[in-house]
């Protein structure tokens, strides 16, 4: 078996054990201990970590259908997977010694928040930490966080802290990704060496990697979108089922047999492999590109991206077409399109697929001036 069928074939065999948790993910709000100790043993927290950590860096193409798969089985575990996973992609900027020092161990997760939400003050031998940041998924499981900071100096780092010393906050009362626990925490006065600082879209890569020379955040936003996807295959997959069983008040045959449920079924399983299509060509390209030993043109990010925001938008599609098809059935808790529902429009609240990006890729393709420092 090859490497691209592998890993997808690996987290797929994770699915009944991590549907079967899924409710007390819900309920705890964060992913359950036995959860996050399957994916972590099957590797799912640190897929882009370089082969030089002893990481198993897996090519673009493969990690978006690995993430996706997890996302079938719930979206809250694809998302702490996803989450987890391009963090780990970081070690490719960090100094080899911090790269080492983290991402050497396989039992290792990390995660966090890239936006610049935290203050650093220069000390010796690095920076002291200090701010709050939203939107940490995972992060009550995590070894490590990070937390991007405006440094004294007025740059803008990502900082490496243990979690030891950030204080999880108890804000993750959301309406989907329940159980992804994407809490607020916060640091006070937590020390992060030079070694385990890094500064994204500024310098090169640390190591000789092409998964490091593929555009890190672009790879996010495919990933955000892979996630995504594999939330509404869920969705397409349940109401298939559903319409075959039910059938609706007042009527004598099952919901398959509705030419109104046909004609959705098959635009919400269209809208899926619409997305998943796109995105995955336009990100092979690009891999290509990297493969050939050139370098990813701002043309091919913008179009990964443009990729990314329409395969999210297509996925929402889908998932409130199989939602309404599910009738009063959908609204209750045990339906798992209620839950795909709600997940989905979450996950759609992520800056990475949202429109405003759209706005960057047609200012890119009109030849005006664009902000793509982040892109």
């Amino acid at each position: 078996m090859s490497e691209s069928t592998a890993w997808p074939a690996a987290a797929g065999a994770l699915d009944p054990f991590i549907r079967a948790h899924a409710d007390e993910a819900e309920t705890l709000r964060r992913l359950p201990p036995a959860t996050v100790e399957a994916l972590r043993d099957a590797g799912m927290f640190r897929l882009c970590v370089p082969g030089v950590y002893g990481g198993p860096e897996l090519d673009p193409v493969t990690l978006l259908d690995t993430l996706a798969t997890l996302a079938v089985a719930d979206g809250a575990a694809g998302w702490c997977a996803m989450i987890a996973s391009t963090t780990s992609s970081l070690a490719c900027f960090l100094p080899a010694e911090g790269a080492r020092q983290l991402f050497s161990d396989p039992s290792l997760i990390s995660g966090g928040a890239a936006a610049p939400s935290g203050q650093a003050t220069t000390a010796e031998g690095g920076w002291v930490v200090e701010g709050r940041w939203a939107w940490g998924s995972g992060t009550d499981h995590c070894d490590w966080i990070v937390g991007g900071a405006t440094t004294d100096t007025g740059e803008y780092r990502l900082m490496f802290m243990p979690a030891a010393s950030v204080t999880s906050l108890d804000t993750w009362h959301s309406s989907g990704l329940r159980g992804s626990g994407s809490t607020d925490f916060a640091a006070a006065g937590a020390f992060v060496p030079t070694e385990l600082t890094t500064r994204p879209g500024v310098g090169s890569p640390t190591c000789d990697s092409p998964l490091a020379r593929f555009p890190n955040f672009t790879l996010l936003a495919a990933c955000v979108a892979a996630t995504m996807l594999g939330i509404a295959r869920r969705a397409v997959e349940e109401i298939t089922v559903l319409a075959t069983e039910k059938r609706p008040a007042f009527a004598r045959r099952t919901l398959a047999t509705s030419a109104l449920t046909q004609v959705d079924v098959a635009r919400a399983d269209g809208a899926v492999r619409a997305g998943r299509a796109w995105l995955g060509e336009e990100v092979s390209a690009a891999w290509q590109t990297v493969l050939n030993g050139d370098r990813v043109s701002l043309a091919q990010r913008a179009r990964v991206r443009s990729a990314a925001v329409y395969a999210a938008e297509e996925s929402v599609r889908a998932v409130d077409l199989s939602y309404h098809l599910g009738g009063g059935s959908s609204v209750y808790s045990s339906n798992p399109l209620q839950r795909c529902l709600r997940d989905i429009h979450v996950a759609s609240q992520h800056i990475q697929v949202s429109r405003r990006t759209l706005e960057t890729v047609g200012q890119i393709h009109l030849g005006l001036e664009a902000e793509t420092s982040l892109f």
